[in-house]
């Protein structure tokens, strides 16, 4: 059997040995060489077939895809032919990896563009799925191990694939190539690349409805808009139902977990579940951070000790000692994990340590705060998210929480874009902000007692009356989510950081920057500032620490910190000791000491490692230093203490 390629011809089928069409005229032979035999489906940019390479001896099987668009109007059909473009392109740089189709050749010919591909003989994981029924963990444990790769080298090339699901998956027939190398991942039709100027601009949703990540339906898919599909893809193949039948309106949460024929590891499902998370910032960073957390054998040694009691009751002084002390002091001591506390049922993203250091705060996706008595790690009260029982609690994730400088109060700031009053006493909700936009990431008390500033995901810096709950003033400078957020201890001065790679000092009384600072290469996550206000450092997905010096506005030093995205920071009161964690499961702890200008730089670049099983989402020292709080997307809270 021959197929005509005409798209207006009234009867393309005709007899295998045909040179010409019976109904039409046209050839039957695309370039004098490939023979089309079959349609083997269409959809809205052009139709795909099977053909004969009659150019290479036996005739091998190969694909051409037709570009046809079907969208009404000019501007459409040269965003398809871009898109067509595009994909030869991108085929003809990649496709030499085993797991993507090979590209023979690219062609026009009667006023149409072709692709011609390597045919993978074999049956696509949604096939697969109907006949043999919802995968095992093994079976995703196999395509995970096996496209992650796939992934991480299109990503290294500034690829962005847009449409992974499981019939853009195939699984070969007959494979020579290594166990994990039996899955290919088709159709490029919707890839594009991402460059910085891609990145920041909001394009055409391109995608399959039910896989597409939320950023990647607005218009502005990232590398990890891949990990949210292939994540999808997943709990598709494990349940046997579409994506839309997994997803809770009324809890706005995946409840796939509830439809699985057998249950998962927790390790699975927590890869899983991160993969999904709706903020890009809370998904993993990588496809080799996805494997790394996959295949974590198991979790770090910690070493258990005695507790040396905290120096608790009695606040601390927080003034900056003198230089020569901090350089004469030595702190590289040995940090031992006294407590790992449990309770939360998602990645916790916030912890806040009182005042007086007695009460620790964690705040989770799964949209609980938990008090803990930090001293013995016993669990005091837990707020947990909205529901019938508990009407006061927040309805998404918690992004942020600050106690008060009285140490009465508790601040939540979340992503259902409202701040929370929480009385420490009656540990009732004293009063609710109005909402601030789109979610609350940020959140910053004066010292004073007199004002909060929250961040939110658009970028906007509201103000608040701390005692009253009253907004004050808007700040609206940065393009992008605002990460993290330093108030001068009179609630005066302001520092912002933001995903716009940008750090911006605000003069309050006036609401007008006084500076901005640029360096950064890649999104900002983390600041830290001294107690005199002279260095802040700053941090983020360029895996740097920058140390600035204020009064003059400028970077004296950058370190590479990490080997993924750095995802938190938290300063020694003391100044002497500086904590950051990453997405490459680890905290590190660098010494401090003081350059000739009084600006804080690291001692060296060895610093001090603590290992994790999984990445580090949120850090916080204690009043006197000695003891140093994690958070992890693992749903647990680390206590570390200095001995």
């Amino acid at each position: 059997m021959s197929h005509c390629l005409n798209p207006d011809c009234p009867q393309p089928i005709n007899p295998g040995d045909a040179r010409f069409c019976m109904a039409c005229g046209r050839s039957l032979r695309l370039g004098d060489r490939y023979h089309p035999l079959e349609l083997l489906g269409q959809g809205g940019f052009g139709r795909t077939f099977m053909a004969r390479d009659e150019g290479q001896p036996g005739h091998p099987l190969c694909v051409i895809k037709q570009f046809l668009p079907q969208q009404p109007g000019e501007e459409a059909r040269q965003k398809a032919a871009e898109l067509f473009r595009q994909e030869g392109e991108q085929l003809r740089e990649i496709g030499k990896y085993p797991q993507i189709p090979t590209l023979y050749a690219y062609l026009e010919e009667e006023g149409c563009q072709y692709l011609i591909q390597e045919f993978i003989k074999g049956r696509t994981l949604e096939q697969e799925l109907t006949e043999a029924g919802p995968f095992s963990e093994l079976k995703i444990r196999h395509l995970l191990n096996s496209l992650l790769p796939v992934l991480q080298a299109l990503h290294d090339h500034q690829i962005i694939h847009r449409d992974i699901k499981p019939t853009n998956i195939i699984r070969r027939q007959e494979s020579a190539n290594a166990p994990l190398e039996d899955l290919v991942l088709v159709d490029f039709g919707a890839s594009k690349y991402a460059n910085p100027t891609v990145l920041a601009r909001t394009g055409t949703l391109i995608g399959s409805a039910g896989y597409a990540a939320p950023e990647q339906v607005m218009g502005r898919a990232e590398f990890v808009s891949d990990l949210y599909s292939l994540g999808v893809t997943c709990i598709h193949l494990m349940t046997g139902l579409h994506p839309f039948d997994l997803y809770s309106a009324s809890d706005d949460a995946w409840v796939w977990q509830d439809f699985l024929t057998e249950p998962v590891s927790d390790r699975l499902a927590q890869v899983l579940n991160k993969l999904l998370r709706r903020p890009t910032s809370q998904r993993f960073r990588s496809a080799t951070a996805v494997l790394q957390a996959l295949n974590q054998t198991s979790s770090p040694v910690i070493r258990v000790g005695r507790r040396v009691p905290l120096a608790v009751g009695s606040r601390p002084d927080l003034t900056l000692a003198p230089a020569e002390s901090v350089e004469s002091q030595p702190v590289r001591r040995n940090w031992e994990c006294v407590f790992n506390l449990e309770g939360h049922t998602g990645p916790v993203t916030a912890i806040a340590i009182s005042p007086d250091g007695l009460l620790l705060a964690s705040g989770s996706t799964d949209r609980s705060i938990k008090l803990w008595h930090l001293e013995s790690g016993t669990l005091m009260h837990t707020w947990s998210g909205r529901s019938l029982r508990f009407q006061a609690g927040h309805t998404e994730a918690i992004a942020t929480l600050a106690f008060s400088a009285d140490g009465c109060t508790l601040i939540s700031g979340s992503e259902d874009c409202t701040l929370r009053w929480w009385d420490l006493e009656t540990r009732k909700l004293i009063r609710r902000s109005p909402e601030h936009g789109w979610l609350i990431s940020a959140l910053a008390l004066s010292q004073n007692g007199a004002l909060v500033a929250s961040g939110g995901g658009d970028g906007l810096i509201n103000l608040w009356e701390q005692e009253s709950g009253e907004p004050l003033a808007h700040l609206h400078k940065h393009r992008d989510r605002i990460s993290s957020l330093l108030l001068s201890p009179d609630g005066q001065t302001l520092i912002s950081g933001s995903y716009d790679r940008t750090l911006r000092l605000w003069d309050l009384r006036s609401d007008r920057i006084i500076r901005t600072l640029w360096g950064h290469s890649d999104r900002i996550s983390a600041t830290a500032i001294s107690s005199n206000w002279l260095t802040l450092i700053s941090t983020g997905w360029d895996r740097t620490l920058r140390f600035w010096n204020l009064s003059e506005g400028k970077a004296v030093h950058t370190q590479l910190a990490h080997q993924d995205a750095v995802t938190c920071l938290a300063l020694s009161p003391n100044n002497r000791l500086l904590a950051s964690g990453s997405e490459d499961n680890r905290i590190k702890l660098w010494d401090l000491k003081r350059t000739e200008s009084g600006v804080l730089v690291p001692t060296g670049d060895r610093p001090l490692a603590l290992p994790y099983a999984w990445s580090v989402s949120a850090l916080a020292f204690s009043p006197d230093g000695q003891v140093l709080v994690s958070g992890s997307p693992d749903e647990t809270v680390r206590v570390w203490q200095m001995v």
